[in-house]
């Protein structure tokens, strides 16, 4: 209902690019242009200053963009609203997640939500902890869900589960026969590593830390961007690595890996992260409201 207009310059707005605009529109590139174009020769004043491929806004552009961001915001409090008196759960939610958590827990748990609410339409966006928690900030993620620590105090932070992670090498390896492992026994051996930004890399340097260790004390062998891909590098033989329970359920059953707990153990939870002061959409309040019962179940089981 709101200007489409104007929904397309908030979004260029925020992220100062058209092509990400495009991409999170599901747009051409083109047709924003077209829209912004359109804006611009309504108002007959340039919104934006194109230099060296990349774009700013204007004063006029800066002004603006005040006031869209007032407008789509009440646009999207009168539409909630409306749909909480009439009893119409639907829209569009959409949710960040890290991709642990994205390829290995919320599936089955968005399989749930969305049985319980067939007329919500979800976009899943899947990057490492930063970057979800940077969609978060700028408006493209209604909420995100995260393994790593939350420092930024404008965004609200609910602990949800808590994920135990093991050590892993292959079957064969010595350590596969060790009750447990500490990080005395994995110094000096070849380690499969994730990428800077990672949640999973972030818990793993702070346990080192607590031992006395630093990431750079391990002989980091390969350094990769998500957890299938330590996976396949420790069935290798490329190195051992730490990873989280929930991800090696299907190698475990099929024999390609052994895991160990750590000594001492390696927990880390699994939080849901938005913005303090968004106005809740319909949608997202289903949502936490189901991710709320959803957590309590698994920390119940959890205690037991």
């Amino acid at each position: 209902m709101a200007d489409r207009r104007l929904q397309v310059f908030h979004t260029v707005a925020r992220m100062l690019s058209f092509t990400k605009a495009a991409e999170t529109l599901h747009m051409t590139q083109p047709a924003v242009t077209f829209q912004i174009r359109q804006l611009e020769e309504y108002f007959n004043t340039r919104l934006f200053d194109r230099t060296h491929n990349r774009i700013s806004l204007t004063a006029t552009g800066e002004r603006v963009f005040e006031y869209a961001d007032r407008i789509i915001s009440l646009y999207a409090e009168m539409d909630s609203k409306v749909r909480e008196i009439t009893g119409d759960v639907s829209g569009i939610l959409i949710i960040g997640a890290s991709t642990t958590i994205a390829e290995y827990v919320l599936p089955s748990l968005l399989g749930q939500f969305k049985a319980q609410n067939p007329n919500i339409n979800i976009r899943l966006k899947i990057s490492n902890s930063i970057g979800i928690v940077h969609m978060v900030e700028d408006n493209s993620a209604d909420v995100g869900i995260v393994e790593s620590p939350i420092t930024n105090k404008n965004l609200a932070v609910e602990v949800c589960w808590h994920d135990k992670l093991v050590f892993i090498c292959p079957p064969e390896h010595p350590l596969a026969k060790k009750s447990a492992v500490t990080v005395q026994d994995i110094a000096g051996l070849p380690f499969v590593v994730r990428e800077e930004g990672s949640g999973t890399r972030e818990f793993i340097y702070e346990y080192l830390a607590k031992q006395n260790m630093q990431l750079h004390d391990l002989n980091i062998n390969l350094e990769v961007g998500n957890p299938e891909a330590v996976k396949s590098a420790v069935e290798a033989g490329l190195g051992v690595s730490i990873v989280s329970q929930a991800t090696i359920v299907k190698e475990l059953k099929l024999g390609t890996l052994a895991a160990r707990p750590l000594d001492p153990p390696l927990e880390r939870p699994f939080s849901i992260v938005y913005q303090r002061q968004k106005f809740r959409l319909h949608a997202m309040s289903e949502f936490m409201k189901f991710a709320h019962a959803h957590c309590e179940e698994r920390a119940s089981q959890h205690k037991k």
